[in-house]
């Protein structure tokens, strides 16, 4: 009886014994070995011999009740606590740009502006040839015309509709006692004799009427000499002041000289200068007897009649 009891407890433990290692170890399974890992989520059937206390994988989860307890194993416990979160992981490379889409539907038309600020006077036209101008005369009432008075107190020698002016303006001269009653005063071309003006005419009796033009070139490079008493000269009539006069370029001094004997009176015997320049050193002069132009040195001391254009 008691040598009975101590084989089945001895057995109960080995049984247990082998059920453990089992679990933990593998079992024998078709001449192979299986590792039931304690993790799987599977449930496995394993049997053990009641006599011998070995195990056996029952494959199709049935034992023989005789012989054989079974015995389930690797069943899913309950879920463990969440793992603490890992790192962020690095970011991925960039794709490819997808091609390109079609074009879309063109937009509604926006609604107007409002309109702009009202711009400034634009600067008056060229005259042209056909323009009459009754402010000439002794009174200013009359059309301008050769030999009448001027606006400026001097005396018409061009017109728009004389040959060679394209500036679609007249011209006056001033009179013979613009400067004093002695007559036209004498002065020098220009003290700077060491530079040109890069305009030089080198050929008599021609020239444009571009004298304004010219003198405002001389006063950039002269303090003293023809073109800066011919600027200086103001004339003021009727309560107006004309101060925009000029020395002639030689085209418009020779058109003074074609209409002197409506011009009031000139010195026969010597030069007047013009506002044309020969080279560096020398420019044009005009004579009223004979209607020559010649050149002379900027430092001869000839005379010097204004004019003005309107």
């Amino acid at each position: 009886m008691n040598s009975f009891s101590k084989s089945r407890s001895y057995s109960r433990r080995t049984a247990g014994a082998l059920l453990l290692v089992g679990v933990l170890a593998g079992v024998t399974i078709g001449g192979g070995v299986g590792v039931i890992a304690a993790s799987s989520t599977k449930t496995v059937t394993v049997c053990a011999n009641k006599k011998t206390n070995v195990l056996r994988y029952a494959k199709n989860g049935k034992c023989v009740k005789k012989t054989e307890t079974k015995v389930l194993l690797n069943q899913t416990g309950a879920d463990g606590i969440t793992g603490a979160t890992g790192p962020k992981g690095d970011t991925g490379a960039a794709g490819t740009n997808g091609a390109t889409g079609p074009k879309g539907d063109t937009g509604a038309a926006g609604t107007n502006g409002a309109t702009g600020l009202k711009g400034d006077v634009g600067n008056s036209g060229a005259n042209t040839n056909s323009q009459v101008k009754n402010i000439c005369g002794e009174n200013g009432t009359t059309a301008c015309a050769i030999g009448l008075k001027g606006p400026g107190g001097g005396i018409v020698f061009m017109t728009p509709s004389t040959l060679g002016n394209t500036s679609g303006l007249f011209y006056e001269v001033a009179p013979s006692n613009w400067s004093s009653p002695s007559g036209d005063p004498r002065s020098i071309w220009c003290d700077n004799t060491n530079e040109s003006l890069g305009a030089p005419s080198t050929r008599e009796n021609t020239g444009a009427m571009d004298g304004a033009t010219k003198t405002n070139l001389i006063l950039s490079v002269c303090t003293s000499g023809a073109a800066n008493i011919a600027d200086a000269y103001t004339a003021t009539i009727n309560g107006v002041v004309y101060g925009d006069w000029f020395l002639p370029s030689k085209g418009e001094l020779k058109q003074v000289y074609f209409n002197r004997e409506n011009m009031g009176s000139f010195q026969l015997d010597r030069y007047y200068w013009s506002s044309s320049e020969f080279d560096s050193g020398k420019a044009w002069a005009q004579t009223f007897d004979g209607g020559w132009q010649n050149w002379d040195a900027k430092l001869a001391d000839l005379l010097v009649r204004p004019v003005r254009a309107f």
